[in-house]
């Protein structure tokens, strides 16, 4: 699985073509009758590939040149395994050559956008921390990631981390490992050690779950880099005082869910941290809210989209709000700083609502991509200026 980080983003911004397409479906999570759903998702997602199919012929494109952009996208259909794993949202990009999927704790209404430079927008909530946040549910017998939103709750794949104490510790020396038995096996069919005789009381145990500890952390790094997430932890008070000695993480909470996670279900954990991170998740949104406000009418914030533009391409955007789910199709010429927009998409165009957006990101300006009801100004831009 992908998870979509500041590093996707400029992957993805990087690639520029005649022709790139972007494709964001609702989808459903597996679960025990997940089989009609996951028909419902191919057959939406054999739609999408249609319509990609369409607008790239209506943009010019010869038709071998459109069966080779798409041919990864139409193999999808037959992975069946591909569609009983799905998330809430899948957003997709293909371009020639390559084709990108994300599994995603968003829910999407259906987009396909063909242009220049692939449609991100969507997605840069997760950039931002107030989308999506991480519970970390840590024991000596199990280690749990849960990607969660406030409705939803999976469990991430910790290929990179330790599954236990045990596995952290296999190749030290025997005599400094805990006591341990093996109990029945865990689901999915790995043994799970089960500790016993001491509690974290010693300065050897300690040791020992500190380089644990250490280990889990490394192993999030590569999935927590550079994004915004909170994450809470999950845990007993001894091993949580510990944990937070090998964190590198700065969005952890200072706030935990107490008591042994072992047992518990990735929405029993959402639940339980959810009241933990609200206030966090909408402090950041609403200070932006209140500072463009104060902002307005003193030459450090903009509603219009022209002058967004320009001063996005001068590195001076630093807060930026846009509607998801509206395109504003268009050009900009980062030399002149002319701007030109369409009703509709002219061949070369792209939506500048997106470009600013990423422009914004690789500037390390923060972006909020709300509903249009949620925009400060009802507008279509709400910029927040450096100088």
């Amino acid at each position: 699985m992908d998870i979509f980080s500041r590093e996707s983003l400029v992957e993805l911004t990087d690639i520029r073509s005649d022709h790139t397409v972007s494709i964001f479906l609702p989808t459903h999570r597996v679960g025990p009758d997940s089989r009609p759903f996951a028909s419902e998702d191919v057959v939406r997602w054999k739609s999408s590939v249609r319509h990609a199919a369409d607008r790239l012929r209506t943009a010019g494109m010869p038709g071998r040149d459109i069966d080779a952009l798409l041919a990864s996208a139409r193999a999808l259909l037959e992975d069946s395994v591909f569609w009983q794993y799905q998330a809430d949202g899948l957003a997709a990009f293909a371009a020639p050559g390559l084709l990108r999927t994300f599994l995603v704790p968003l829910h999407f209404d259906e987009l396909v956008v063909v242009a220049p430079r692939f449609h991100v927008k969507p997605l840069l909530p997760l950039l931002v921390g107030d989308s999506r946040f991480y519970v970390l549910a840590l024991s000596q017998n199990e280690v749990r990631l849960i990607e969660a939103t406030r409705e939803s709750a999976r469990e991430v794949d910790l290929a990179t981390a330790p599954s236990s104490l045990r596995e952290a510790l296999r190749f030290d020396d025997p005599e400094r490992q805990l006591q341990y038995h093996t109990a029945a096996p865990h689901l999915g069919g790995r043994p799970a050690a089960v500790f016993h005789g001491h509690g974290v009381g010693t300065d050897d145990q300690k040791d020992n779950v500190l380089r644990f500890c250490q280990q889990v952390d490394r192993g999030l790094t590569p999935m927590l880099r550079a994004g915004a997430a909170p994450l809470v932890l999950a845990a007993v008070e001894s091993i949580a005082a510990i944990y937070r000695r090998a964190n590198t993480y700065q969005h952890l909470l200072d706030t935990m869910v107490p008591g042994n996670p072992e047992g518990f279900s990735a929405r029993d954990l959402r639940a339980r941290a959810w009241p933990l991170v609200e206030p966090v998740m909408h402090a950041g949104r609403d200070a932006a809210v209140a500072r463009y406000h104060a902002a307005a009418g003193t030459g450090k914030a903009t509603a219009s989209l022209v002058e967004a533009l320009r001063a996005v391409a001068d590195g001076r955007v630093s807060v930026l709000f846009v509607p998801v789910g509206v395109q504003r199709w268009g050009a900009f010429d980062d030399t002149t700083r002319n701007v030109i927009l369409h009703e509709s998409p002219q061949t070369g165009d792209e939506d500048m609502l997106n470009a600013l957006a990423i422009r914004t990101v690789l500037s390390r300006g923060t972006v909020y991509a709300v509903a249009p009801t949620e925009m400060p100004n009802g507008g279509e831009v709400a910029a927040l200026l450096r100088y």
